[in-house]
């Protein structure tokens, strides 16, 4: 088996399992869609590996990603979280992970799930790379990130969906060499 990577990977054990376990693969399931959404939210401005770092750190800090838990943390909870050294200290997104939440169920119940809303926006269909040059925003991402913004969502700027959309797969984003380019999508 060919085992080039895109050329982001670096030899840390930890990017290179997230790229060849995860990265690009079609998610479907809400959960996953929210967890992805949260911790992208929070990337916005850092290495996405500070991120994958703490995620561990994150799901037990906010509840293995428990949204009806989110939805309601109080301020008691913020401060909480505000002084956890294993997560990422942004009292702005912290707010914003409590108020993208209940946008998020709003969004389900409006579409039926967060994945019938996402997915919706390109048919249900793959978006595959046909080259190497790297976009870090596109017209779909665009798209999404005008939608949730009207909706009222914070941190979702056009780059932050690009990465999203990258991450659960609804963008193959890999590279021509890599060899997880012809197996996804």
């Amino acid at each position: 088996m060919n085992n080039c990577r895109c050329s982001w990977v670096t030899n840390d054990e930890i990017y290179q399992n997230y790229h060849d376990e995860e990265w690009g693969v079609p998610v479907y399931d809400d959960h996953t869609l929210y967890e992805m959404l949260i911790l992208e939210s929070f990337h916005a401005g850092l290495s996405w590996l500070i991120i994958l770092k703490k995620r561990d750190n994150f799901r037990k800090a906010f509840d293995d990603f428990n949204s009806e838990k989110i939805e309601k943390y109080d301020d008691k909870k913020i401060i909480k979280l505000l002084n956890n050294e294993g997560i990422v200290r942004h009292k702005q997104k912290i707010m914003a992970a409590i108020e993208n939440t209940k946008i998020f169920h709003e969004i389900q119940k409006e579409f039926g799930s967060f994945s019938n809303y996402l997915w919706g926006f390109n048919n249900n269909k793959i978006i595959k790379n046909m080259d190497d040059n790297f976009q870090n925003r596109t017209a779909l991402s665009d798209k999404i990130s005008k939608n949730l913004k009207s909706r009222g969502m914070k941190f979702v700027g056009s780059v932050t969906i690009q990465a999203y959309l990258e991450a659960i797969g609804i963008f193959n984003n890999h590279q021509l060499k890599c060899y997880l380019y012809k197996k996804q999508g």
